[in-house]
């Protein structure tokens, strides 16, 4: 979990702000786990949420001491303990219309995706637990997943097994197994 004092205050920030995304961005490219052309899981973990609280405290101007930690409280939860993952998993199809007609097609499709660890059961996310985030209509571009595993499914990880990873809705299918250096970021987030 992130504490204030793992944070930049904001004139550190200013300076520091060029190299930290960078390394930001770079890091976050090996934790993209892309299902097909329309869909994507972004794998979060410690660094992805300093960097979305010291992005936050930025354009809010926030420095109150009680005021940073209300950013701590709504981020922290989404870093992984050591046996889960947890990723913001997007649907995207860039001409609106096209996103319209998709997302009502759809519904449903964050509880479709699943990790697998070599031949373990496949696992289903629990999906959304700030919010619900579809209507009777579509479902949303944007979700929140946590992927919970077993500790034997963590070793096998971090012992260097394979992950896969897909959707299976009935309109939209994805199977893949992660590259190297992928599954590599990921495991590393295991206990």
């Amino acid at each position: 979990m992130l504490r204030h004092e793992d944070l930049y205050s904001l004139e550190q920030y200013a300076r520091e702000r060029p190299a930290f995304r960078a390394r930001v961005m770079a890091h976050k490219k090996v934790r993209l786990v892309e299902l097909g052309k329309h869909a994507s899981l972004h794998f979060e973990d410690a660094l992805t949420m300093q960097y979305q609280v010291q992005e936050m405290l930025r354009l809010e101007r926030i420095f109150e001491p009680e005021l940073i930690q209300e950013e701590l409280d709504v981020y922290n939860p989404l870093i992984p303990d050591g046996l889960n993952w947890k990723a913001t998993f997007m649907v995207e199809y860039p001409d609106v219309e096209e996103r319209k007609r998709q997302l009502a097609r759809l519904i449903g499709i964050e509880t479709a995706v699943w990790v697998q660890v070599a031949d373990f059961a496949r696992v289903k996310p629990i999906a959304n637990e700030d919010l619900d985030r579809q209507t009777e209509d579509k479902t949303s571009a944007v979700h929140f997943l946590r992927f919970e595993l077993t500790p034997e499914m963590a070793a096998a990880a971090k012992a260097g097994a394979a992950i896969r990873m897909g959707i299976d809705h009935p309109n939209y299918q994805a199977d893949l197994t992660l590259a190297p250096v992928v599954r590599d970021a990921l495991a590393a987030d295991l206990a």
